[in-house]
C-alpha cells in the first residue's frame, strides 16, 4: 500500500483532490473503529476492486489511482 501513496505524494497537483476523495469515501464513524484511519467502507472497496480487476482482494495499481484522481479533479469542469 506504500506505492499508491507514493504515486500521489510525488504529484502535488493531486493532493487536494486526494484529500477530498479520502473525506468523501471514508466510512462513517471511522474515528471510532480501529485502525482509526479514514478508509472506505470495506464492502464498497471490495466491490470497486472486483469490478476493476476481477479480484476483490487485489491492491489497486498506483497508476490507476493517479488516473482516478485526475478524473475526479476534471469532473467538475466537465459537468459545467
Amino acid at each position: 500500500m506504500v506505492a499508491p501513496a507514493a504515486a500521489v505524494i510525488v504529484r502535488p497537483a493531486l493532493w487536494a483532490t486526494a484529500l477530498r476523495q479520502v473525506r468523501l469515501l471514508a466510512a462513517p464513524g471511522w474515528w471510532r473503529r480501529s485502525p482509526y484511519l479514514p478508509l472506505p467502507d470495506r464492502g464498497y472497496l471490495r466491490f470497486r476492486l472486483q469490478t476493476a480487476y476481477g479480484d476483490p482482494d487485489r491492491y489497486p495499481e498506483p497508476a490507476d489511482i493517479v488516473t482516478y484522481l485526475h478524473w475526479c479533479k476534471a469532473w467538475p469542469h466537465v459537468t459545467r
